[in-house]
Order: structure tokens, then sequence, then C-alpha cells
């Protein structure tokens, strides 16, 4: 399902004349595996120059491109384990509430149906700032562990090419976040709020990040940003 979805992609393009044409993504792992995106290739150098006011333009551009890749900028080794910032209290009571969202959706009801659960006080819900928002967040930084554990124990993807490990990452990824496919849009439109959508930009690179870690990318120039846009917009739409 996610490979037909991911073909079905297509992407606007000008060209000269003012007309515009269509080009149709490649398969993704015919993608993933062509010479931009070798994680063979030798790392380029871009000198650094200093921003010209006639450059203004070209950087309110790319400031946004910037600002969704900052995560990646963080060497991956000094990352923390993204169930770190969770007090104990508060992990235990949005873990059982991830088992109420298919009834009562990503809401304050299922995380008041949580702490009930486990046997904690539901007035523990009003130390979540975003309620709602926090459960979302704790189920995708929960994930990206989850990923993460997979990656370290190395069974599955050995002797696989980029292009396969990638594939096949991105499907263990979606694979989680089936259960609740039904009540997914909810999450999407959580994420999407203003307050919410800088962690959800965060914690989507992250994830592409690690997958392409994970496929040996060490990229170093330009390929860096483009390898992570590229995936984390193939993720984004088979999502």
């Amino acid at each position: 399902m996610y490979r037909t979805v991911v073909n079905r992609i297509l992407l606007t393009k000008n060209t000269g004349g003012g007309r515009r044409c269509l080009l149709r993504f490649p398969d993704l792992r015919t993608a993933v595996s062509s010479s931009r995106f070798s994680t063979t290739t030798e790392p380029q150098t871009f000198p650094n120059r200093p921003l010209n006011p006639a450059d203004s333009s070209t950087s309110s551009s790319s400031t946004s491109f910037q600002t969704s890749s900052a995560a990646g900028d963080i060497p991956r080794q000094e990352r923390k384990n993204p169930r770190a910032e969770y007090q104990g209290e508060q992990a235990r009571v949005l873990q059982a509430s991830l088992r109420h969202v298919l009834r009562l959706g990503w809401s304050e009801e299922a995380m008041i149906a949580g702490a009930k659960e486990v046997g904690i006080s539901p007035s523990i819900v009003g130390s979540f700032p975003r309620k709602e928002a926090a459960l979302v967040e704790f189920f995708m930084d929960d994930c990206l562990q989850r990923l993460i554990d997979r990656i370290d124990s190395g069974e599955e993807l050995q002797d696989l090419i980029p292009s396969q490990c990638i594939y096949k990452l991105v499907r263990f990824r979606l694979e989680m976040q089936a259960p609740y496919i039904s009540k997914w849009p909810q999450a999407l439109s959580i994420q999407a709020h203003p307050l919410n959508v800088s962690t959800s930009f965060k914690q989507r690179a992250m994830l592409v990040d690690e997958i392409w870690h994970a496929a040996g990318d060490e990229a170093s120039d330009l390929d860096w940003y483009v390898k992570r846009t590229v995936l984390g917009g193939i993720y984004s739409t088979t999502e």
C-alpha cells in the first residue's frame, strides 16, 4: 500500500515559457539509490560567504527549509532518548492513554481514562499544558524510540542496500500507527495547530535523520538537506 501511494505522488515543476509539466516520483527504492542520493559519494564543500542585502530574497526563501531541518543539525550521538523528557507518572498516564484513543480519540478524555487505569488522580492531566498535543507527541516520540531500538538491534537490516533499508524502516514506522489509522486525521489536525507545528516538524526531522543514518548516510553537504527533504515529503504523503 505504501509503495503504491508513493508511486502516485506528482511533483509540479515550472518549465521555460511559463508552461508547467508534471513529473512522477520514481519508486522509493529507485529514488534513494540514484547517484544523487548515494551514501558513498564524495562530500562537496561550500565556502561560507557573508550574506549581502541583495541576497535577502534568497535567504528568506530558504529560511523555512533550514528551520525544518534544524533537528538534523544536532549530532546524532548527542541526542537524548526521545522518551527522556517525560516524568515517571506522566509517562505512565500517556502510555495508558494510548489504549483509549480508539474509543475517545486524541483527547483529554482519553488522558483522564489513562490516569484512572494506572491508579493516578485525573488531576494530573492538568500538568500537561497542551493536553491532546502532549498525547500525540508522546506517541511520536515513543514510536521513534521503538524504531531506534529496532535499528540498533541490526538483525533485520543486515546486508540491505540503502534503498532497501530506507524502504523497510519507513514501512516499520508506518505500521506502528496502523492501529490508530481511524483516528490519525485528528492527530494530524492537532499537529498542524500553530502552537504544535514546530514540535511536529522537529519530530519528523529527527525521524528521517535516524532513517538516513541507519542507511549509512554520512553526507555533510547540500545533499544532506536534499535527502531529508525528499524522504520527509514521501513519508508525510504516505502517512
